[in-house]
């Protein structure tokens, strides 16, 4: 089993920066991608940015620019640095693992934090 632990959301101002950290542990041969979606009420969850385990990174056009990806892979853990955030960035963030495990591909979640951009 796969446990990730998310951390770094809060309240902050338009303009203002957040930074998210999501910490990996468990059981696993292999991460392949790590990412951050987000789901918005009313919403569905989408794609922000994810980062392949060759290195490649995806990003949804919205945060293009504003956001930035990477990977500790010492510690397993993937911050997300979100900056000049803007009221339509409010929502929950998950961060997501897609992993090899006994040569079979998985999907973890975590809880989910809450970022809120309001003046």
């Amino acid at each position: 089993q796969v446990q990730l632990v998310e951390s770094g959301g809060g309240l902050v101002q338009p303009g203002g920066s957040l930074r998210l950290s999501c910490a990996a542990s468990g059981s696993f041969d292999s991460i392949n991608t790590m990412g951050w979606y987000r789901q918005a009420p009313g919403k569905q969850r989408e794609l922000v940015a994810a980062l392949s385990s060759g290195g490649s990174t995806t990003y949804a056009d919205s945060v293009k620019g504003r956001f930035t990806i990477s990977r500790d892979n010492g510690n397993n853990t993937v911050p997300l640095q979100m900056n000049s955030l803007k009221p339509d960035d409010t929502a929950v963030y998950y961060c997501n693992i897609k992993f090899t495990r006994w040569g079979q591909p998985y999907d973890s979640w975590g809880q989910g934090t809450q970022v809120t951009v309001s003046s």
